[in-house]
């Protein structure tokens, strides 16, 4: 029988440690499978949301948005696609630092034999992040990705192609076609290249603006993904680039970012399961959860389980992700 409460990790307002309770699990909707975690990952978005006020996050509330596990449970409608004892990962919307979370069943996928839990968990938000980016109608808008991908004849830049997003950015644009240019540290650039990135620049070159947009301009750009860093150096690119090109950026775009004549816009999406279906044949639905059964699709960046395990682990990551990370990312095990 499946369980009928759960340990969750509260935050109950800005500035104070997660407070873990007993929490009663909801029924389960048709398109809904219950998942007992074994792995969270951790996302710069949920020590901010611990630390900053934004007008769209309610206190009390549960953080967290990677997961992998078992599922327990299945809806109606989800047991055409799941069944109990499935090994998952999945994007929980920000409920997900809890024992057994709830999944939409178009925001799941299953873990290949091969492949573990802690591995799976670093998927789901940076994955989905990075294909809203590059591939939705509102941002980069470019052709989608493929097991067996042509050659656009286009580039792309990818600011800060070491991050756990910009990991996710290279996988998919290589898979649709195109030549990436990435900015990281010089330690990461063997790095990224092994993700598919053809050229590097080093982010704190103090030529990198000039660099980089003159590499962009030997051929036709796309776009520039702003995956981490500063927005306004991916905006000046676009602006010393002869193309000016569009900015999708995974940060918010601040007064001042964008010179005149520069369009830059945040990848952001809010709501239910539903504000992602248009990238669910992209992620969970389609290409990512089969190059990642057919393990043509990367774990990156890699995994770093903290020492501390179960929900009281997830305050000790977020502690530490706080202070930067940088190439790997932070699971805490249950």
């Amino acid at each position: 029988m499946a369980p009928t409460t759960t340990l969750s990790v509260w935050q109950d307002k800005i500035g104070v440690p997660g407070a873990i309770r007993e929490d009663p699990i909801p029924e389960l909707e048709d398109k809904q499978l219950l998942v007992k975690v074994h792995s969270w990952a951790m996302n710069p978005c949920d020590h901010m949301l611990q630390d900053i006020a934004l007008p769209f996050v309610k206190y009390p509330v549960i953080l967290g948005q990677d997961v992998a596990g078992t599922v327990e449970d299945v809806g109606s409608a989800a047991a055409a696609k799941f069944k109990k004892g499935d090994r998952v990962f999945g994007f929980s919307i920000n409920n997900g630092f809890k024992a057994y979370v709830t999944l939409s069943d178009t925001l799941a996928a299953k873990i290949p034999d091969s492949m573990s839990y802690t591995e799976a968990s670093v998927f789901p938000l940076c994955a989905t992040t990075s294909a809203f980016s590059l591939f939705g109608k509102d941002w980069l808008a470019l052709p989608p990705p493929s097991l067996t991908p042509t050659s656009t004849g286009r580039s792309l830049l990818i600011w800060g192609g070491s991050s756990a997003v910009g990991c996710n950015a290279i996988q998919y644009a290589k898979a649709a076609g195109f030549q990436v240019v990435t900015t990281c540290s010089p330690r990461n650039f063997d790095y990224v290249k092994s993700l598919g990135a053809d050229k590097a620049f080093d982010h704190n070159s103090p030529s990198v603006i000039e660099d980089v947009a003159a590499e962009l301009d030997e051929g036709i750009c796309a776009g520039i993904y702003m995956a981490a860093g500063k927005v306004a150096q991916a905006c000046q690119v676009s602006a010393k680039s002869k193309q000016k090109l569009f900015v999708a950026s995974s940060n918010p775009v601040m007064p001042g970012d964008a010179p005149e004549g520069v369009e830059a816009k945040m990848t952001f999406g809010t709501g239910g399961a539903e504000a992602f279906n248009e990238i669910v044949p992209i992620t969970f639905g389609g290409f990512l959860a089969e190059a990642v059964a057919k393990g043509k699709y990367q774990v990156a960046p890699a995994p770093e389980v903290v020492p501390a395990k179960g929900l009281e682990g997830i305050q000790v990551a977020l502690d530490i992700l706080r202070n930067g990370v940088t190439a790997k990312k932070l699971v805490v095990e249950a």
